[in-house]
């Protein structure tokens, strides 16, 4: 499942092609249709890179690790901006390339990694039940001592089922 992007296809080509075809500026278009005029120039250079294609939503990709640093690399080389990276290796947004710049700047080659989404396996269920002690014998004392606690909560419950009928007894006329 892929995040739903912010403007629909026919609306970029729309924008673009009232960009290229009738030649108005980008600050004019941007302004007319209520649109972030960076998003209209990144559309106007994937249309001209990949066509009226270059525009459909992507799903969620997934980029591995050579991908990744060959980006970062040529990036660093030819000195190129985000906007033009994207364009270059199809990209959707240059959020994309700062994270793998971060990652790599903070953890090295390691940061690159695909890492796993979701929450991990090897976490516990709050809801299992308590383990069971050993199946040893208990002793006579402690026999005595689990039956006390028992009679004790059973007499608690008593007393608090006596108190609420009473309160009801008063309160009916």
């Amino acid at each position: 499942m892929f995040k739903r992007p912010k403007y629909d296809y026919t609306f970029r080509l729309r924008c673009v092609e009232s960009v290229i075809l009738d030649g108005q500026s980008i600050h004019s278009v941007a302004f007319l249709h209520n649109a972030d005029r960076s998003s209209l120039r990144l559309w106007v250079r994937q249309y001209q890179n990949g066509g009226a294609t270059g525009l459909l939503p992507r799903a969620k990709q997934v980029y591995d690790l050579d991908f990744k640093l060959k980006v970062l690399q040529i990036l660093a080389q030819e000195s190129l901006s985000l906007r033009d990276a994207c364009v270059r290796f199809s990209i959707p947004s240059p959020s994309i390339i700062i994270q793998w710049r971060k990652a790599y700047a903070k953890d090295g080659l390691s940061g690159l990694h695909p890492k796993r989404k979701g929450r991990k396996s090897t976490m516990k269920s709050p809801f299992k039940r308590k383990p069971r002690k050993s199946d040893k014998p208990m002793t006579r004392e402690e026999e005595l001592l689990k039956e006390n606690e028992y009679l004790r909560a059973e007499n608690e419950l008593l007393k608090k089922l006596h108190a609420l009928v009473q309160t009801r007894k008063k309160q009916e006329p």
